[in-house]
């Protein structure tokens, strides 16, 4: 079976419905949504709508959470004070756009979805604002897909698509016993596993401004990368429109994520 997956879109409904126009053309047979549907762009409620008229499996993203839930930006969320106060600005709008069937719409997502061997999350298992990064050590991504009891994890955040196999072979863990000279170490086998970071709908961060997502073949397993070019400029004359900051529109016409060099180097996340 063939099915698509899709994360990111960030109220951006031109590329919504491009992507939905391509996941038809690919003959998908399911499709399912890795959360963040509001935030940044100008249409949280249409995007929504559309997504729950699909009756598509979503998990909730980190947009989705904070707009149910309340800011939840701590000092090291941002790069700089000022990318902190463009996205509270966008929080603040956002909040205030969505009607009371979106948001609890919202509320009710899913942090996870597993079905067979596959697990659906929007950041990790472990939380909807942890990024699952390429160079990741292999070991703790290794971890977090043992820990989805799973064999195959799909993920967004990052807006940047990528595909890793982690083939393990033997695993040996020394396990810290008190009062012992020798710890013992403990050696077990796990199956290749593979993260796929399905990219972006709405808000694109690899270079260039066409939306990505992700068609996977359950009985090949092959993975293919989708881009699908739209009509952006449309999006970026709504940001201005809505008084949304612009240099979202900037970002989002060239694929890329603004961040200017921190204002306070100690409002920098170090870890």
């Amino acid at each position: 079976m063939k099915i698509a997956v899709m994360s990111c879109i960030h109220g951006n409904y031109a590329a919504l419905d491009a992507v939905l126009l391509d996941i038809d053309r690919q003959k998908a047979e399911k499709i399912y949504c890795l959360g963040d549907l509001v935030g940044y762009g100008p249409y949280p409620n249409a995007v929504v709508e559309q997504i729950r008229s699909l009756d598509i499996p979503t998990v909730q993203g980190c947009w989705d959470e904070d707009i149910v839930e309340g800011l939840n930006a701590c000092d090291c969320s941002y790069p700089s004070l000022l990318a902190e106060k463009r996205g509270k600005i966008a929080h603040e709008w956002t909040n205030k756009q969505v009607n009371p069937e979106v948001r609890e719409y919202l509320a009710q997502l899913p942090h996870t979805y597993k079905e067979d061997n596959l697990c659906f999350v929007h950041g990790s298992p472990n939380s909807n604002h942890e990024y699952l990064l390429p160079e990741m050590d292999a070991f703790t991504a290794l971890e977090r897909v043992l820990s989805s009891d799973a064999d195959l994890l799909f993920c967004g955040h990052t807006h940047v698509p990528y595909v890793r196999t982690l083939d393990s072979g033997q695993l040996q863990v020394k396990v810290h016993q008190p009062n012992q000279n020798k710890q013992p170490t403990v050696s077990f086998n796990t199956p290749l596993k593979r993260i796929i970071n399905v990219g972006s709908v709405g808000e694109p961060r690899h270079g260039r401004p066409n939306a990505t997502y992700v068609i996977y073949d359950t009985e090949t397993q092959a993975v293919n990368l989708q881009e699908v070019e739209y009509d952006y400029q449309t999006t970026c004359a709504a940001i201005l429109d809505a008084g949304l900051p612009p240099i979202f529109a900037w970002r989002l016409a060239r694929g890329l994520e603004f961040a200017e060099k921190a204002d306070d180097p100690t409002h920098v996340c170090e870890r």
